[in-house]
C-alpha cells in the first residue's frame, strides 16, 4: 500500500508543470490590472463575473487536457484532424493575439520594473530590459528554466498576494461613504466587462499551451501520466488562478474602491498609482510586498507568453505545410516567431501606444471576441470520432461547455450591438 501511494505521489509530481505554467500565463493582466480595477471601479460588485467567466471557460480548457491524455497528442494536431481550415484559422487568431498580448504585458512589466527599481529608464528602455531578459532566459535554459522559474515565480505570487489581501481584510475598507458606484451597464462599462472578461483566467487560446507544455515535460522526465495526474495538475493551476482574480478584485475593492483616485494610462505611472494606493492606506512597510507581488505577477504572464505564442504558432505553420516538427526549441521557426513577436511589440510600444489602458483594453476585447471561436473548436475537436469513448466528456461537462458558449458567444454581440447603439 505504501509503495502503491509512494507511486501515485511520485506521477503527480512527476507531471506538475504545465497546470503551473498555465497559472503563470493567467495571473497577469487579467488579475493584476482588470481584476484591481474592477474592484477599484465596482467594489465587490462584479465578483459573479470573475466566478461566471472561471466557470465557463473551464470545460474548453479541461478538453485540452481530455484531448492529449487520449491521443498523445497537442491540441494543434487536434485542429488539423478537424480540418485544415480550423487549423489555419486558429494560427491567425494565435497570431493576431500574440501580437496584442505580448505588447500589452510588457508595456505592464515595464511599468513596474521602472517604478520598482527606480532608474532614469523610460517605458521603452524599460520593455528592451523585459523583452531580453524573457528571451535570455527562454535561449539559455529553454522548458527547464521556464518550468523551475514558474514555480518560483508563482509560489512567490500566492504568498505575497495572499499576505497582502489579509492585511488589507483587516485595514477594512477605505470607500467614503457618500460615494456611489458608476452602473456596468452602459456601454463603457460593457466594454470593461468584456476587457475583464478576455484575459479572465486567461484567453481561451492559450489553452493549447499546456498541451505542448506536457509534451515537452514528458520528454524531460520519461514520464506519461494519467489523466487523472494531468487534471490534478490542471485544476491546481487553473483553480488557483480563480482565487487569486478574487483576492485582487478584494484588493481592489478594499484599498481603492471610493476614494476618488482615477489611474493614470502611463505605464511607470500607473505602476506608481497602484503601489502608493496601498502603501499610503497599509504602511510604506508593504511597499516591497506589493510591488514583488505585482512585478512577479504580471512577469510570469510575460514570460510564458514569450514562449506560448511562438511554440504555437511553431506548431501550427508546421502541420499546415505539412514539415517535420522537431518538437523541441532548436527549431529557428520557434525563434524566428519570438523574434517577429519581441520585435513587433517594441516597435508598437516606442511608436504607436500612448496609453496603457488603451492596448490592455485592445487586446481584451479581442480575446473575448475571438474567445467562442477558439471554444466551439475545442468542442469539436474532443468530440471528433477518433477520440476513444472512455474519454469523452460526461453529460455534466458537455452541459457546462453549452451554457460556456450561449455566455461567451451572448457577451459577445451584447458588445457588438451596443457599439451601435448610443
Amino acid at each position: 500500500m505504501k509503495e502503491s501511494k509512494q507511486s501515485k505521489y511520485s506521477g503527480v509530481l512527476k507531471t506538475l508543470g504545465p497546470g503551473i505554467l498555465l497559472a503563470g500565463a493567467a495571473i497577469g493582466g487579467s488579475h493584476l490590472v482588470q481584476s484591481t480595477r474592477a474592484g477599484a471601479m465596482y467594489g465587490f460588485a462584479l465578483i459573479w463575473v470573475i466566478i461566471l467567466v472561471n466557470l465557463f471557460k473551464y470545460p474548453f480548457f479541461e478538453f485540452v487536457y481530455r484531448y492529449s491524455s487520449a491521443t498523445g497528442e497537442s491540441m494543434m494536431e487536434g485542429y488539423k484532424r478537424a480540418g485544415s481550415g480550423m487549423l489555419l484559422s486558429v494560427v491567425i487568431i494565435v497570431f493576431i493575439s500574440g501580437i496584442l498580448n505580448i505588447t500589452a504585458l510588457v508595456v505592464v512589466t515595464a511599468g513596474l520594473a521602472g517604478k520598482l527599481f527606480t532608474s532614469r529608464f523610460t517605458m521603452f528602455q524599460w520593455a528592451c530590459v523585459v523583452s531580453a531578459i524573457c528571451m535570455g532566459l527562454l535561449l539559455l535554459g529553454k522548458y527547464r528554466i521556464l518550468d523551475l522559474a514558474m514555480k518560483i515565480i508563482v509560489g512567490v505570487l500566492a504568498i505575497t498576494t495572499v499576505i497582502a489581501f489579509c492585511i488589507a481584510l483587516a485595514h477594512g475598507s477605505t470607500a467614503k461613504p457618500e460615494f456611489l458606484a458608476p452602473s456596468v451597464w452602459t456601454v463603457s462599462g460593457i466594454a470593461f466587462l468584456l476587457a475583464l472578461m478576455g484575459w479572465m483566467p486567461t484567453p481561451v487560446d492559450v489553452a493549447i499551451w499546456p498541451s505542448l507544455w506536457a509534451q515537452e515535460k514528458q520528454r524531460l522526465t520519461g514520464y506519461t501520466p494519467t489523466f487523472k495526474e494531468s487534471l490534478i495538475d490542471f485544476h491546481l493551476g487553473y483553480i488557483g488562478t480563480a482565487i487569486l482574480a478574487l483576492a485582487f478584485l478584494g484588493l481592489g475593492a478594499l484599498v481603492m474602491f471610493g476614494t476618488g483616485e482615477k489611474f493614470s494610462p502611463s505605464g511607470i505611472a500607473f505602476a506608481g498609482q497602484f503601489i502608493q494606493l496601498y502603501t499610503c492606506t497599509l504602511g510604506n512597510w508593504t511597499f516591497y510586498l506589493v510591488a514583488t507581488a505585482a512585478l512577479t505577477c504580471i512577469f510570469s504572464s510575460t514570460l510564458a507568453c514569450f514562449d506560448g505564442y511562438p511554440l504555437t504558432l511553431q506548431r501550427g505553420v508546421n502541420l499546415l505545410i505539412n514539415r517535420k516538427d522537431t518538437h523541441h526549441r532548436s527549431d529557428p521557426i520557434y525563434w524566428g516567431n519570438m523574434l517577429f513577436f519581441t520585435v513587433t511589440a517594441l516597435v508598437i510600444i516606442k511608436f504607436f501606444i500612448t496609453s496603457m489602458i488603451q492596448i490592455i483594453t485592445i487586446a481584451t476585447i479581442i480575446a473575448f471576441l475571438t474567445a467562442p471561436i477558439v471554444a466551439y473548436f475545442n468542442f469539436r475537436v474532443i468530440k471528433h470520432s477518433d477520440i476513444p469513448k472512455d474519454f469523452q466528456p460526461p453529460k455534466w461537462l458537455l452541459g457546462l461547455c453549452y451554457l460556456g458558449l450561449v455566455y461567451l458567444t451572448g457577451f459577445s454581440i451584447i458588445y457588438i450591438v451596443s457599439l451601435f447603439v448610443k
